[in-house]
């Protein structure tokens, strides 16, 4: 018996049973093993494809049906309720719920076609009459209101607005930047060192207010070294310097001070 078919039209192997079914026009509860059988094995030998996942799918189906119809030629065995089994029972539930679903998706797929035959017409309102709020009806909205409500939601407003606060950083206060002039901390130094002749560098630094102080009197005492206004020994690494005053009678005159930035703390 000669049957055309094409690949494409199935989309797996219980496709194709349900196209062999419905071809011989046999019931779907009494399937003639032998006969659908015959004809799915001659469609898997006439397969032209070589997608393994696609082949796969109807050899194990090709295998299922043989095995079935090797069962059904052997001796008829009972259930414990007395009822014959039936090889093809399995195979049978199977193919019922396959066709409901692709009864199901067909018609999804008519209403999706008949849903592209609807048109709708977008709205075409005014935007004054879209932009449109109805009055407030203050009547309504206090409606049930009364003075202890209103107190508790102020306390309620009033908390939320205390939480926002920090504690800790609303006392603090406005920290405004100062800037230290590095050439008048020259200045200082240099009259420091007029005054005492000879003196130590960590003697100096104990008047002085913060680190950036610090800073800025340290350069102060490269920049008049450089320029041999002052002397600095140091007898052994890591110990205080002494400060030695070069020329006591000169103040800034004479001084190159251009290019000195301003530091500030």
């Amino acid at each position: 018996m000669s049957i055309s078919y094409k690949l494409e039209n199935f989309e797996g192997p219980l496709d194709l049973l349900l196209h062999l079914i419905e071809k011989n026009k046999v019931s779907i509860y009494d399937i003639p093993i032998v006969l659908i059988t015959e004809q799915y094995l001659d469609y898997v030998s006439r397969m032209e494809t070589e997608n393994l996942d696609v082949v796969s799918e109807f050899l194990v189906m090709a295998a299922t049906l043989i095995d079935i119809k090797s069962r059904m030629l052997l001796p008829v065995t009972e259930e414990e309720n007395g009822e014959e089994e039936d090889p093809r029972a399995e195979l049978v539930a199977r193919l019922l719920e396959y066709k409901m679903y692709k009864q199901m998706a067909l018609q999804l797929q008519e209403m999706e076609q008949d849903a592209e035959k609807h048109f709708y017409k977008a709205p075409t309102i005014p935007g004054e009459v879209a932009r449109y709020e109805p009055p407030v009806d203050l009547d309504s909205l206090l409606d049930g209101l009364t003075l202890a409500k209103l107190q508790s939601i102020f306390a309620s407003v009033m908390k939320r607005q205390d939480d926002r606060v920090d504690p800790i950083r609303s006392r603090f206060g406005e920290i405004r930047k100062e800037s230290v002039s590095l050439e008048k901390r020259i200045g200082s130094v240099l009259d420091y060192a007029r005054q005492k002749r000879r003196f130590s560098f960590r003697q100096m630094l104990t008047k002085q207010a913060d680190k950036v102080e610090v800073v800025v009197t340290f350069l102060a005492v490269l920049e008049l070294m450089r320029m041999g206004r002052i002397r600095l020994t140091q007898a052994a690494l890591f110990d205080d310097m002494d400060i030695e005053a070069v020329d006591t009678e000169s103040g800034l005159e004479g001084l190159d001070l251009d290019g000195l930035e301003d530091f500030e703390r």
